[in-house]
């Protein structure tokens, strides 16, 4: 029975028991606030039976060896993603109780005498709006592109890691929104129900902005955004996500690298420019980015070495 159980968990990738350590993680926090965090209990079921999951699909996949399962245990990562983030969503503002934005503010305020995405309005055209919009908008698939061509160059040592290099950057944000929470510019320096009208684009510009909001829990028509929205400013994680994918592009020499430079460019300065971020929020994102990729590589070729599998050297 030991042995079983020391295989199984030999079977996991490194992102697999990174993801069963975070979902520990969270079930811990949901333990220890119950008294604050609503459906505290469903979420600990939710992260029980998710860890069993993964735990089966790993052991399925090394056992029988097929295409099928070996890709639901590459791709499961996508969706827990986004679960992970709407999970932390119902638990940074009642467990931290407080916003930070304030703060920020005036870090951007003393270090460059205005506050940044007031300054840039005077520079706002549609065209402009319109071509960021679209570059902050294209954020989750400059990783999907990343590891989707990796994955056609059969090369899986590097396959792996990107995906647990980006899976450990969304983390370690989440981590950062626990112990900063705040909303951002567009609740606190401008008038959130006016940005379509003072920063309008083109042909996109709304729609978009209508799917990140509803993916925030603000969706039109909500009263108040500011109480619903996600507690999701700092660190910026399209900043520091996008850093990850740039960097990574240009270490594997992905032949996309040179469209992941040119919209990433856009889409830092999108963060700012389109009101989701305080300039500090980028800065600590870049400081994430390089934090990520320090402990990726150890961690990584840490498991890896327990695994007696190959690891992963640039």
């Amino acid at each position: 029975m030991m042995k079983f159980h020391k295989d199984s968990l030999l079977n996991l990738f490194a992102v697999d028991l990174l993801i069963i350590s975070f979902a520990t993680f969270l079930t811990f926090l949901n333990l220890l606030f119950f008294d604050k965090v609503d459906n505290w209990l469903t979420h600990i079921f939710y992260n029980t039976i998710f860890s069993i999951f993964i735990l089966l699909i790993a052991n399925i996949d090394a056992k029988k060896k097929n295409s099928f399962w070996e890709q639901i245990h590459y791709w499961y990562v996508l969706p827990t993603i986004f679960f992970s983030f709407k999970e932390i969503y119902f638990m940074v503002k009642p467990i931290a109780g407080f916003d930070c934005d304030q703060c920020l503010i005036a870090i951007d305020k003393f270090v460059f005498g205005v506050n940044p995405t007031q300054f840039l309005y005077q520079f706002s055209n549609p065209l402009l709006t319109e071509i960021l919009q679209i570059a902050y908008s294209i954020f989750f698939f400059l990783p999907i592109i990343l590891v989707f061509e990796l994955q056609l160059r059969k090369n899986i040592i590097n396959f792996k890691f990107v995906i647990f290099s980006i899976t450990l950057g969304f983390i370690l944000s989440y981590i950062g929104y626990f112990l900063v929470p705040a909303v951002g510019p567009r609740f606190t320096l401008h008038e959130f129900e006016m940005t379509n009208i003072e920063l309008p684009g083109l042909w996109l510009t709304n729609y978009l902005r209508e799917i990140i909001n509803s993916a925030e829990s603000v969706p039109a028509g909500t009263i108040n955004p500011i109480n619903f929205v996600q507690r999701d400013v700092f660190p910026s994680g399209h900043t520091q996500m996008t850093l990850i994918v740039m960097y990574l592009s240009y270490k594997l020499k992905i032949k996309s690298r040179y469209f992941v430079y040119f919209s990433g460019i856009l889409l830092i300065f999108a963060t700012v420019y389109l009101r989701y971020h305080y300039v500090v929020d980028v800065i600590a994102g870049v400081a994430f980015m390089i934090l990520t990729m320090y402990l990726a590589k150890l961690l990584f070729n840490w498991w890896n070495t327990i695994r007696r599998k190959d690891i992963f050297e640039y």
